[in-house]
């Protein structure tokens, strides 16, 4: 019963993905698919998940939201569609990895990433290594596209990180991913995930002084 109660808090309070922050209206279709990758990209340096949330939604405000429209563009117009982010110390290198990335997912798979999702043939963890070919994104990288994919690609449930099921632990839930799951619908477990590492986030930053290194957020914060 208390787990329970902790649950429906975690989802009331903290449970929103960071998909729907940025915007993204995840579906498995191509657009959206690729929208996740791009803020994947974005959240796989150190940086505030505020500011790579707000960076995606600048860049799907250029137009930017296919493989293609990003390949089309400059680097230097995605370099200022990251400024007016504040996307900065990272804007130039972010640029070019937006590019190629754009790139690989057009000739790798044909713009569409459920194509990755059908080479992956239900393995997960031939699904990360796929997505760390990605420039950028390395494992937390992964764990961060997995985290938000499984709201659309049931294969993937139910997946909670090492940070989602360090946070849960400390709030006496299950730490084991099928024991979270038992808590909640699987439509929820994407909503749950994001809930976890945002009162990780947090808890992090309330235990830190904003000077102190330990305080500052890096890829592996998401």
């Amino acid at each position: 019963m208390e787990s329970a109660r902790t649950v429906e808090g975690l989802l009331r309070e903290h449970g929103r993905t960071y998909a729907d922050e940025a915007g993204i209206t995840l579906r498995d279709t191509p657009a959206p698919l690729y929208q996740l990758l791009v803020l994947t990209v974005l959240c796989s340096i150190r940086i505030k998940a505020a500011t790579a949330t707000a960076a995606a939604r600048e860049l799907f405000a250029a137009g930017l939201r296919t493989p293609q429209a990003m390949a089309d563009t400059t680097w230097q117009e995605r370099v200022d569609a990251l400024g007016r982010a504040h996307y900065v110390r990272y804007d130039e290198s972010t640029s070019t990895a937006l590019g190629e990335g754009a790139r690989l997912v057009l000739d790798r798979f044909h713009g569409d990433l459920r194509k990755l999702h059908e080479e992956a043939a239900g393995d997960t963890e031939r699904l990360r290594g796929l997505l760390r070919e990605v420039p950028r994104i390395g494992p937390v990288g992964a764990d961060i596209f997995c985290r938000e994919a499984q709201a659309v690609w049931p294969e993937l449930r139910p997946y909670f990180d090492a940070r989602s099921r360090a946070t849960a632990a400390e709030l006496g839930l299950p730490h084991t991913p099928a024991g979270l799951a038992r808590h909640v619908p699987p439509e929820d477990l994407a909503r749950l995930a994001a809930a976890l590492v945002r009162v990780s986030l947090s808890s992090k930053t309330s235990r830190s002084s904003p000077s102190s290194p330990s305080s500052r957020r890096t890829s592996s914060d998401r």
